[in-house]
């Protein structure tokens, strides 16, 4: 019914029907009072076209009736509070195991690497049924990611990371957009996003050339930027070992605690001196501006790699830079 009616893209994710249940809710509930206000508005207007008392006279109001008007319209909003909540906090929160894509808006164009290597210019493949974690940032302003078919968009920042996930139910080519206004050729930021059967997605996979995985890059980039010689395994460096912190907490200088996780990581190789681990000096240099998109998202890869226990061996027990 959907795909007939031309209003509408197809539902292609798992919660899109989630979406379009409370949208339609929501459209419902809305003309219905419409259409009872102004059969209401009319009924009077003709019932009582002429006036039955030329004096005012003071009516007094009814308890019961106010009650009435009051309570069915914070059930009914009450109802759309609880059903949005659900759907933000399904869409907020990806499923452990999601296939991690890490994206990056630019103007005027989404670049987009697989953990495995794979990278792709306004076009993205995935595998039909597997949960997709996006992973995104800007080069310069803010943009969305937007995929109509999916019900999903979230703005892409500058300075930051965000993310949201989705789940491909239907094999198929759908619409990508930047729906922030982004410049001049914000019109022109369109993609693909092409749901493939897992099989022809692994087919895929081997086929396009990888650049060498992101973790691989990561580390890479570690050892070039000289990270290795204060991020060490022992207890002999200058920096601490981030060997298994993605994801946990860490004490700051300060007394406060937080959670190790991509926009943390980030902060810490840009602005090392705003969060400083307990224990340690704020020595570390600031990387910005020497570190493109492209490697920030490298180098988080790399440091989630080592939280995964078959990582944890001597051969990437150094860790990056972060603070």
């Amino acid at each position: 019914m959907m795909e007939s009616f031309p209003l509408f893209p197809p539902r292609a994710s798992a919660l899109a029907w989630q979406v379009d249940g409370l949208y339609f809710l929501l459209v419902g509930v809305s003309a219905f009072f419409v259409v009872l206000i102004f059969v209401l508005i009319f009924v009077f207007a003709v019932k009582y076209r002429r006036s039955v008392h030329p004096h005012p006279v003071q009516i007094e109001g009814s308890l019961p009736l106010e009650l009435t008007w009051t309570l069915i319209p914070l059930g009914i909003c009450m109802v759309f509070f609880a059903w949005g909540s659900l759907i933000y906090f399904q869409e907020a929160r990806p499923p452990k195991g999601s296939m991690e894509i890490y994206a990056v808006g630019k103007q005027w164009m989404w670049k987009f690497q697989h953990e495995t290597g794979q990278r792709e210019i306004d076009q993205l493949h995935v595998p039909l049924g597997r949960d997709v974690k996006m992973i995104m940032s800007s080069q310069d302003v803010i943009h969305s990611f937007f995929v109509p078919a999916f019900r999903v968009k979230t703005d892409v920042l500058p300075g930051r990371f965000t993310e949201t996930w989705f789940r491909p139910t239907k094999v198929g080519t759908y619409h990508l957009f930047c729906s922030q206004y982004c410049g001049t050729n914000h019109s022109q930021m369109i993609g693909q996003v092409i749901v493939m059967d897992p099989t022809a997605f692994q087919a895929w996979l081997s086929e396009a050339d990888p650049s060498g995985s992101l973790p691989a890059n990561g580390q890479q980039l570690f050892q070039q930027l000289g990270c290795a010689s204060c991020h060490r395994s022992d207890a002999q460096g200058r920096g601490p070992n981030l060997a298994g912190v993605f994801g946990k907490p860490v004490l700051l200088d300060d007394g406060r605690t937080v959670i190790a996780d991509e926009n943390y990581i980030r902060e810490s190789i840009l602005n090392p001196g705003v969060k400083t681990v307990a224990g340690f000096k704020p020595i570390m240099p600031s990387f910005q501006g020497q570190v493109s998109e492209e490697n920030l998202m490298a180098l988080v890869a790399y440091i989630k790699s080592l939280a995964e226990p078959e990582q944890n061996g001597p051969a990437v027990s150094n860790s990056s830079k972060a603070q």
